[in-house]
């Protein structure tokens, strides 16, 4: 008669015990090798942008910057206005 194999899957605990097995017998060149190599496959996933991303989104971030700037002027002039009028004269504006 033959004999039925079952494949099965390691459960997580048992993959999570291995991975850290493992990370304990590594040397610590063999790690930065590792981290190195790492470095390098996600560097080879970066994607250039063309000069025309790149013109768009620097309009988009300075856009953003100059509407924020706005906005915290904005808010430090209420709250200066406020303050002044609290503990000062009043008619302080700036």
């Amino acid at each position: 008669m033959a004999r039925r194999v079952v494949d099965e899957q390691p459960s997580e605990d048992v993959v999570e015990n291995a991975k850290k097995e493992r990370a304990k017998r590594r040397n610590p060149f063999s790690r930065i090798t590792l981290f190195l190599r790492q470095v390098l496959g996600e560097l080879k996933k970066v994607v250039t942008p063309t000069r025309k991303e790149l013109f768009s989104y620097t309009g988009v971030v300075l856009v953003f910057v100059i509407i924020m700037m706005a906005l915290v002027s904005l808010l430090d002039l209420v709250f200066g206005t406020a303050v002044s009028y609290v503990f000062g004269t009043g008619n302080d504006l700036f």
